[in-house]
């Protein structure tokens, strides 16, 4: 497993491993940098087919905390953890104790909370070792509601800079992922008058949307050729490739999942197909801006709806996202990437001067 070799090793402050034998826990810290504030990000519980596959995922994921951040104006660094098991079969109290110890081991400088595998009763048991934990019950709980509330503003940004509308009344959505997430967006999509594609290896999330929403399902393989004006990836990355680019008949694309481009080059692509991309670690910061209220948690109450309304206004960070990087002639991933280092280098310069 070559770590700086890794071709996601972006400079990261600490890449930390963990293996507890009695408790079935292999487990990734990625803190990729805490020049904002300590480190906050979810743990993801995912069968990997090797350690070098969870290295890169972490890797990854942790440097678009980073960024995310960055973007959604927190003093929040960027981290991420990663548990190598299947979360329906390998998941346990005592595995989810030692994942606890584990982050306690890193003295608050990386701060978890729950994501793909993990939910907001596994992290109230992390919590039990450790204070360095958001996403509890008794205080925010589950931030997949502000993510999709954040997405679903993203996506009316979208249309309006690309389709020059503003509101979704009759337009289509392809949701790919019908996890806490995607099941909310299409709450959001279907009470506006939105007509949803959408797909899942899951029959009973399928079912579920269909009786709800009057979706139309197709195969997890078609979804990529839907009639859609966006397609909204909600599950996991790299579904913005070689492969599915010529695909898209959708203008936009605009959705939850973390590393949406296979690679940098593919948001290129997607300009050369007149397609606008919604950089993904922008449009779905709600989650982070939502625990953050957490751990900035003071008073004698969580305000929830104080950090939806922070999340909301994600439209208004894309609004101003898609001018610059028109005005700029830049790809928007790369654009959310030059306001992202900015901020990070003003922060420095300003730390540096008061030394």
């Amino acid at each position: 497993m070559a770590v700086f070799a890794s071709k996601s090793f972006a400079n990261h402050d600490e890449v930390v491993f963990w293996h507890d034998a009695q408790a079935g826990l292999k487990a990734i810290i990625a803190i990729h940098d805490t020049t904002l504030g300590p480190a906050l990000g979810g743990c993801r519980m995912w069968d990997y087919a090797t350690d070098d596959e969870a290295l890169e995922d972490v890797l990854r994921l942790s440097r678009g905390m980073t960024y995310k951040a960055a973007m959604a104006g927190l003093s929040l660094g960027g981290g991420k953890s990663v548990v190598i098991g299947d979360p329906h079969k390998d998941k346990t109290e005592p595995l989810l104790h030692s994942l606890g110890r584990f982050v306690d081991s890193l003295g608050g400088r990386y701060i978890v909370a729950e994501d793909v595998g993990m939910s907001v009763a596994d992290m109230d048991i992390v919590r039990r070792e450790t204070r360095h934990v958001a996403g509890v019950g008794e205080r925010g709980g589950d931030p997949s509601p502000a993510t999709a509330w954040g997405v679903y503003n993203g996506i009316k940004a979208a249309v309006q800079h690309k389709l020059g509308r503003e509101d979704l009344t009759g337009l289509s959505v392809a949701v790919q992922g019908l996890g806490h997430v995607g099941m909310h967006l299409c709450e959001h999509l279907a009470r506006e008058g939105v007509r949803l594609v959408i797909t899942d290896l899951d029959g009973e999330a399928i079912r579920r949307t269909q009786e709800s929403y009057g979706a139309t399902a197709v195969g997890p393989d078609e979804i990529y050729d839907a009639e859609v004006d966006v397609f909204a990836p909600c599950a996991l990355g790299g579904v913005i490739n070689d492969e599915t680019i010529p695909r898209l008949k959708a203008s936009i694309v605009a959705g939850a999942a973390n590393n949406q481009l296979a690679e940098g080059r593919h948001g290129k692509a997607l300009i050369d197909r007149d397609i606008l991309y919604t950089p993904d670690y922008v449009i779905n910061a709600g989650g982070l801006i939502y625990v953050s209220y957490e751990v900035s948690y003071r008073g004698p109450y969580f305000d929830r709806d104080l950090a939806m309304a922070h999340a909301g206004r994600l439209y208004n960070r894309l609004r101003d996202l898609f001018a610059r990087a028109d005005a700029e002639g830049l790809p928007t991933h790369e654009m959310a990437d030059r306001i992202a280092w900015e901020r990070l280098e003003q922060v420095r310069g300003e730390r540096a001067q008061r030394r």
